[in-house]
């Protein structure tokens, strides 16, 4: 069967949100009719409560319409706290009071199962590198985080869509040139053998589809907020994974309009088939 996913991220609620422009994309969703809804992270820029509050608030209005998967970003993520704050609370404190203690939660919906990895881990050793403006910018991804992705896709039924949401960019960004994950050959390897054949990804502010190892496809959605890439419009992807093919249309904003027009749309072949991406432009 046909899935139809609503791929969201960077909201950055707080002081670099674009208001208006989400706010359009709320009175959207209904008409969408996305079978799920993914946000894969940074919905607040500081991880504070007002900010949390408000992407608490889409996420409840997104599931009026669909189910809601999220994961939180490095923004999430209250990493100066512990070791400069003694007795401070853990550093998902504030996000799993919003969206539960599951960090990274697995949503089940007809047709696909939909898994997520955590990357976003504020300062640890494996996101460290010898950049300082790396610190807690970058994420890791963890084996043992892709064994468990691994056995969620082991379980699930054998015409399921398998996905894999994570917050980092997996593919180095057009415009920024940089990975997303800290030693990303590695994370790259492992999620090209755990079973993914989409990977719904953010964090690099600009919007994306292109193909990992050839046959993965890689949904990097763009950001609703302020710090876009390039000067580019805010941006939110709609995946569709049929049975042979994933297309994966941008809706970017229309300042004239005043509203999200759907654009180009990418094309590639799902697993066994010719992975030839295409690209087509709106109508």
């Amino acid at each position: 069967m046909t899935v139809q996913l609503l791929h969201l991220s960077d909201l950055h609620f707080g002081g670099l949100a674009q208001i208006e422009q989400i706010e359009a994309l709320e009175g959207m969703i209904p008409d969408l009719r996305p079978h799920a809804v993914v946000i894969s992270g940074d919905l607040s820029q500081r991880a504070r409560h007002g900010e949390f509050q408000r992407a608490r608030a889409l996420v409840r209005l997104a599931a009026r319409t669909a189910p809601v998967q999220v994961v939180p970003g490095n923004h999430d993520v209250s990493w100066w706290a512990r070791p400069l704050i003694p007795g401070a609370a853990p550093r998902y404190a504030k996000y799993t009071r919003y969206f539960g203690a599951d960090l990274a939660p697995t949503l089940t919906i007809p047709g696909a199962v939909i898994a997520s990895a955590l990357t976003s881990h504020g300062v640890a050793w494996g996101s460290l590198t010898l950049r300082p403006r790396d610190l807690a910018v970058k994420g890791h991804l963890p084996k043992r985080e892709v064994e468990r992705v691994r056995g969620v896709f082991a379980a699930a039924p054998a015409d399921a869509a398998r996905v894999l949401t994570l917050h980092h960019n997996l593919l180095r960004g057009e415009l920024s040139s940089r990975m997303g994950l800290a030693r990303w050959r590695t994370a790259q390897r492992r999620i090209a053998a755990c079973g993914a054949e989409v990977v719904l990804c953010g964090h690099d502010h600009q919007e994306d589809a292109e193909l990992l190892d050839g046959r993965v496809v890689v949904s990097t959605a763009g950001t609703l907020c302020r710090r876009t890439r390039g000067g580019r419009p805010t941006s939110f992807n709609f995946v569709t994974i049929e049975q042979t093919a994933v297309h994966i249309t941008f809706f970017r904003w229309d300042r004239e309009a005043g509203k999200f027009r759907a654009s180009d749309t990418a094309a590639f072949a799902r697993p066994g088939q010719v992975a030839v991406p295409q690209v087509q432009a709106a109508s």
